[in-house]
């Protein structure tokens, strides 16, 4: 699910002339190897590590020459990795590689930079919503994408009911009317948009807290490309991990005027909204990525999550959802002396 649709909506309109690459630069370009990186969306903080690589000469540094294709609303920037038109693409979340298994999708997720998928539902303050199981009397406005996925997890786990679920089709002016419902978001986004329009702030219930517990903003490249290609992909991870902790930790001014660059419609408070709520609620530093560095993954981790969701019917039990991730690029503390000591 791409993040900020409705931000983008809301707040400035969508951008749809942005599939032209960002590229890094460096003095000896003839020196480095040519890497493409595909996103889901147009470029915003989100993508902000990526950005600041290329920005800073991260990329270059470790020997690459980066070009950054962003998504949109018109560009399927995963159909591009499969027919080998990209080398690297930033998949939504965990679900997205186990359904490559299931559909015997030759791709494979090398790094996890969010921690924590970023979804969440947004309520009125005065529906004195303080956790998750609040919100089930509730009107909840969920996308398309959102009921055979997180939803189907809602139900098994926690018991919600699709009887007072109305399509979401990110607009918020549905919830924004209904002072009892409560609307599906990303927690860098949507919330800032409702600031906005509205003047008030929500009450923000992010998944992950209760639970759900899938990895976001995946690297992932084809499977062969891994095999073949270990110390480009070792490389790129490593640079996108440092370019990630300077753009949290850092002066991430040169990762946000690119990110402005190739996304004209961005403002300097929506990027500085969406990476104060990254290190607020722990996206991308937090659980294992604390000790192995940022992009971790584990083997633990994604046997809970398969099981859930499994037992919440989006997932096929027979899959085997070890072909869907590697351990072999992360979890070696890269970047962690860029990590501010207090």
């Amino acid at each position: 699910m791409p993040p900020s649709r409705l931000l983008c909506a809301v707040v400035a309109g969508i951008s749809l002339g942005l599939t032209t690459g960002i590229r890094a630069h460096a003095q000896t370009p003839g020196t480095l190897d040519k890497v493409s990186f595909g996103t889901n969306w147009v470029a915003q903080a989100e993508h902000g590590g990526f950005y600041q690589a290329v920005a800073d000469g991260t990329y270059a540094r470790y020997g690459l020459d980066v070009t950054i294709v962003p998504g949109g609303p018109n560009v399927n920037n995963r159909i591009q990795l499969i027919a080998g038109k990209l080398d690297f693409f930033m998949s939504a979340n965990t679900l997205q590689s186990f359904d490559a298994v299931a559909n015997n999708v030759p791709v494979v997720a090398v790094a996890a930079i969010f921690q924590k998928d970023p979804q969440v539902f947004l309520a009125h303050p005065g529906s004195k919503v303080s956790k998750l199981e609040d919100l089930k009397p509730l009107t909840l406005f969920v996308s398309k994408e959102g009921m055979p996925t997180y939803f189907q997890w809602l139900k098994s786990d926690y018991g919600f009911s699709e009887e007072n679920v109305k399509p979401y089709t990110f607009n918020a002016q549905p919830f924004l009317a209904d002072k009892k419902s409560a609307m599906q978001g990303y927690v860098t986004s949507e919330p800032f948009a409702v600031e906005k329009q509205a003047k008030f702030k929500p009450t923000v219930i992010l998944l992950a807290d209760y639970g759900f517990n899938a990895y976001s903003t995946l690297i992932e490249t084809r499977t062969a490309y891994a095999e073949k290609k270990a110390d480009l992909v070792q490389r790129f991870v490593d640079a996108s991990v440092t370019g990630w902790y300077t753009y949290l930790y850092g002066d991430n001014r040169p990762g946000n005027a690119l990110i402005k660059k190739a996304n004209p419609e961005m403002t300097d408070d929506l990027l500085a909204y969406s990476v104060d709520k990254m290190k607020q609620y722990g996206i991308v530093d937090s659980g294992d990525a604390l000790k192995d560095g940022i992009g971790a993954m584990s083997d633990e981790r994604m046997v809970a999550f398969f099981g859930k969701m499994v037992r919440a019917g989006v997932t096929r039990r027979d899959i085997d959802y070890r072909k869907a991730y590697t351990l072999r690029f992360v979890n070696k503390a890269v970047g962690l002396n860029l990590r501010p000591k207090n």
